[in-house]
């Protein structure tokens, strides 16, 4: 069968490629074309636009590059209007995707086609969180939703009435197979980065996105500064942002930026973390680092009242909403300074007052996840729901 992908940034792209080689063993058949990555292209298929070209965040690089991110749509709904999948599946990147749901869902009526692709929405999007009136789109225009996180089922089943599947979360499973061979490969992966197997690390993971990386990586680096004799300092370069582009923020400072691909060897060497929130946080627990979630932005002030009056959830880091109470501390907009960074770092390095206690809780959070594997349990009822239709 046919299967269209979207994913429209790193983590996404990641995930997608774990669904697509679980589809391929379900079914060997499998043909793929998508809007992703690096690590899509690496399973097979074709790779229509590369996810680097769609990811644009905030209010202004989204108007700026409006004439971009509108052929992109164009070009997208052409493209499986021609191809014809049987499946169109949409991992998270909500903004884009649920407007491809509802084109797709039109092909019915306005192209004529008798068997318009199913929509599959593979990681669901955050509407618990913000602009949930989007349940009417989504029930609407999506035929099967597949959670990655607990506390979905009781948002989507209980409160709006539309059954889902919990597959479990890809993120533990894909941490765990890659802790599994990691050591084979550890002395190389340290060798060829020129790190030091005798100094802890202090990881960086300062965002996947430029303004992100502009917003954060700079409090980061200053909070850390009077570390560097006793640890190294080093960032996790995210995959669809060119090295170069950091050599403005980490100038004057004695830090080192890997190259992409990395973040999971790092996270394996890494003694705590600074984390921006998203995937990574969880990432970082998966890994048992301790850490701190910083997460700056030009609004602080705006956002940090958004947060405590308008937003839906208490957290913003996926830690925290899976335990449901503060595992890790959360910096987050008018809350975010380089103190109150250096402050919680302290805390949680070896010896620090919070880490044991962290540890702890990460046991916790692994517990809830469940023990399914969410790619192949997804891929299994995806093709199953395809074969009865």
């Amino acid at each position: 069968m046919k299967y269209y992908l979207i994913a429209g940034e790193a983590s996404g792209d990641l995930h997608a490629s774990c669904l697509m080689e679980s589809l391929k063993r379900e079914d060997p058949e499998a043909e793929f074309r998508f809007f992703g990555g690096d690590q899509m292209a690496s399973v097979g298929g074709t790779l229509v636009k590369h996810y680097r070209d769609l990811a644009y965040m905030g209010f202004i690089p989204v108007l700026l590059h409006l004439p971009t991110i509108l052929r992109n749509m164009r070009m997208c709904k052409e493209d499986i209007r021609e191809w014809q999948p049987h499946a169109v599946i949409l991992i998270d990147y909500p903004g884009f995707n649920l407007k491809i749901a509802k084109y797709v869902h039109s092909l019915l009526t306005t192209h004529h086609l008798s068997h318009p692709p199913k929509v599959y929405y593979y990681i669901s999007p955050k509407i618990w969180a913000w602009k949930e009136y989007r349940i009417k789109n989504i029930k609407r225009d999506v035929d099967e939703l597949f959670s990655i996180l607990p506390f979905e089922v009781d948002f989507f089943e209980q409160k709006h009435q539309y059954p889902i599947h919990y597959v479990g979360n890809p993120t533990k499973a894909e941490v765990d197979e890659f802790i599994a061979t990691a050591p084979a490969d550890n002395d190389h992966f340290l060798h060829r980065n020129n790190l030091l197997a005798d100094k802890p690390i202090i990881a960086i993971l300062c965002g996947s996105r430029r303004q992100e990386i502009k917003d954060n990586l700079p409090g980061m680096l200053e909070a850390t500064r009077h570390l560097t004799e006793a640890y190294q300092l080093v960032v996790a370069g995210a995959p669809a942002i060119d090295h170069d582009y950091y050599q403005q923020f980490t100038q004057g400072y004695q830090v080192q930026v890997l190259r992409s691909g990395q973040t999971y060897q790092l996270l394996y060497n890494a003694s705590a973390a600074l984390v921006t929130s998203g995937t990574a946080t969880l990432e970082t627990c998966m890994f048992g680092v301790p850490q701190v979630v910083c997460y700056n932005t030009k609004l602080a002030t705006l956002f940090g009242f958004l947060k405590r009056h308008i937003l839906s959830v208490k957290y913003v880091s996926l830690v925290n909403l899976i335990a449901d109470r503060e595992v890790v501390t959360e910096l987050v907009a008018d809350k975010f300074s380089v103190a109150s960074i250096r402050h919680e770092l302290e805390q949680v390095l070896p010896d620090g007052s919070r880490r044991e206690q962290m540890l702890s809780d990460y046991e916790e959070v692994r517990r809830r996840l469940g023990s399914g594997n969410a790619p192949d349990e997804a891929a299994k009822t995806m093709v199953k729901l395809l074969i009865s239709r």
